[in-house]
């Protein structure tokens, strides 16, 4: 069997300040394949963004991390500087939440998606921008070449991560890690954006780690779940979405909208209904 290609291995993650210690991270441990998709699901607040940032290396001061994290075989925890900063900038690629707030908005389009090209590989500025421009037409943004003059502020949300999804995917990484990429596009948009993040994943060979709160997209564009509650998985595998088995998976499968279950009347304006009869009935005395 080839070697996985992310090892997670007991994680654990603890905020130390002078005054006490915060354990939010307790053991957590999974493997991804070379090509393989996994969502991370679980309610706010039970590990998954400090999960991701961990496994970069990005957890702020006072953060304490033990375990041990491998990609390809090598520790992360053990990379220096150098080494380090290719691992963020080509072996792994990062799709977060909100766009705007991971772009400069004094830079135009072409600026962000060239820069690491000419900066990093040497290529040429207008190499680098004809590489851009089939990069943005492969994740459907129409009129690339006006796009690239154009400054953050000028394109939608949904627009905006496209773009975002072309730079990951110009660094032609190994691992997307993608942080609820979706969370804040319109409904629309985000079908749209999960729809070329599994287009492109699938047509590269890419593996992906797929951060979400929503068990029903989670199911739909990944090989399997791991589900997360108070820092540590407490279910994985293929099985999760159609046959839970531990308690919490179980619930969390439970508290989600049903498009089955119909009410008559909602109890709160049954409420003011009853509220109203009775001051008309006043009124009328």
């Amino acid at each position: 069997m080839s070697q996985p290609l992310l090892e997670v291995d007991d994680l654990r993650a603890s905020l130390v300040t002078k005054y006490r210690r915060l354990d939010l991270l307790n053991g957590v441990s999974f493997t991804l394949d070379r090509g393989e998709a996994i969502g991370l699901v679980g309610e706010s607040g039970s590990g998954k963004s400090l999960t991701t940032r961990a496994i970069m290396r990005m957890l702020a001061k006072g953060f304490r991390t033990e375990g041990d994290i491998r990609f390809g075989g090598e520790s992360v925890l053990g990379m220096n500087r150098e080494r380090l900063r290719r691992f963020r900038g080509t072996d792994v690629g990062i799709i977060f939440q909100d766009p705007r707030a991971h772009v400069n908005p004094v830079h135009t389009v072409g600026d962000f998606l060239t820069e690491a090209l000419v900066r990093e590989r040497g290529v040429s500025r207008d190499a680098a921008e004809r590489r851009a421009v089939q990069m943005l037409d492969e994740v459907g943004v129409r009129h690339a070449e006006r796009r690239l003059k154009q400054y953050p502020h000028e394109l939608s949300g949904g627009l905006l991560q496209r773009v975002m999804i072309a730079s990951v995917l110009l660094a032609e990484p190994q691992l997307i890690l993608a942080d609820e990429p979706t969370t804040a596009l319109d409904v629309t948009a985000q079908s749209d954006v999960m729809a070329i993040i599994e287009e492109q994943r699938r047509a590269r060979g890419l593996s992906l780690l797929f951060i979400t709160h929503d068990l029903e997209l989670a199911n739909a564009c990944c090989d399997r779940l791991a589900v997360m509650y108070a820092g540590e998985i407490v279910e994985q595998g293929a099985h999760v979405y159609d046959a839970p088995t531990h308690p919490y998976t179980k619930e969390l499968m439970g508290a989600r909208p049903s498009i089955d279950e119909r009410l008559d009347r909602l109890p709160v304006l049954e409420y003011n209904l009853e509220i109203h009869e009775e001051l008309k009935a006043r009124a009328q005395a």
